[in-house]
């Protein structure tokens, strides 16, 4: 049986969301396929290199401990180590440019420029966001008119939106599994289960196919402008699951999802 080190902060305070509890639940379910055992991202490049398999799972906003991540992607690129979700993905595991790249290449995102000199691309309005590339769960994010607008490097500018809502699509490889929105734009974690249109689906699937990852889990986060979707993140380093929220059958076929890709992986 292969042996699987799952990489997890339990104790991380996520706003609205119980990171300890999904990892040892996720972890848990696994060891009927694994032999697993867990640690936290700081302790992982003196521990890895004794599993089969390394799994990032929640363990906080990796701008928290920058050299410890560097470290261990370095490590893990130089030793050829199986990381799941592998390192090569494109999304919130490389930073957030992929939406300033997204928005030149015309691909359905919130309008998103790095520049103060390109903020005329943008829509015109009252306020902007101003976030930093290295970002999460809204650290440093700013709101501000036009001539707020700090003039640095490492930042993304945004056009304020009033959507309707946001709706997370989650997937296991390429395979979508379910999908949760919050109703309320104020209560971004008080999530719902959501029926996606086929419309809805390509939308999602689009972004899937853009990261090319052959395996992992992504989460595809987007909210809805009048009858459009727009991309607001695609999570592809270790994207929060709310299996909780959905019905069990759902998390049966989730986690297998999820054990399918790691045995393959692996090579079993």
């Amino acid at each position: 049986m292969s042996t699987l080190l799952l990489v997890t902060d339990l104790t991380y305070p996520a706003r609205g969301r119980r990171y300890g509890d999904e990892d040892v639940f996720l972890g848990a379910r696994l060891r009927e396929h694994f032999v697993v055992a867990l640690c936290h991202p700081k302790d992982a490049v003196g521990l890895m290199d004794r599993f089969d398999l390394v799994m990032v799972r929640n363990s906080g906003p990796v701008m928290h401990y920058p050299a410890e991540y560097g470290a261990f992607r370095a490590h893990a690129l130089r030793q050829g180590s199986v990381v799941f979700n592998p390192l090569t993905g494109q999304g919130d595991m490389a930073g957030k440019q992929y939406l300033v790249d997204l928005t030149r290449a015309g691909f359905p995102v919130i309008p998103t420029v790095d520049r103060v000199a390109d903020v005329d691309a943008l829509p015109v309005v009252e306020t902007y966001v101003v976030k930093p590339k290295a970002g999460a769960d809204s650290v440093g994010l700013v709101r501000t008119d036009r001539e707020g607008i700090p003039d640095g490097e490492g930042l993304l500018i945004q056009p304020a939106i009033d959507f309707d809502y946001e709706v997370s699509f989650y997937f296991v490889d390429h395979e979508f599994h379910y999908a949760l929105y919050a109703p309320d734009p104020e209560k971004r974690w008080e999530l719902r289960p959501y029926e996606p249109s086929t419309s809805d689906l390509a939308f999602a699937e689009r972004f899937v196919r853009w990261n090319t990852l052959d395996h992992g889990i992504q989460r595809v986060d987007a909210c809805r402008v009048g009858g459009d979707l727009l991309l607001v993140e695609l999570e592809d380093l270790n994207p929060y699951l709310s299996l909780d929220l959905v019905a069990e059958e759902i998390r049966e076929a989730f986690v297998q999802a999820v054990a399918a890709s790691l045995r393959a992986m692996s090579g079993d």
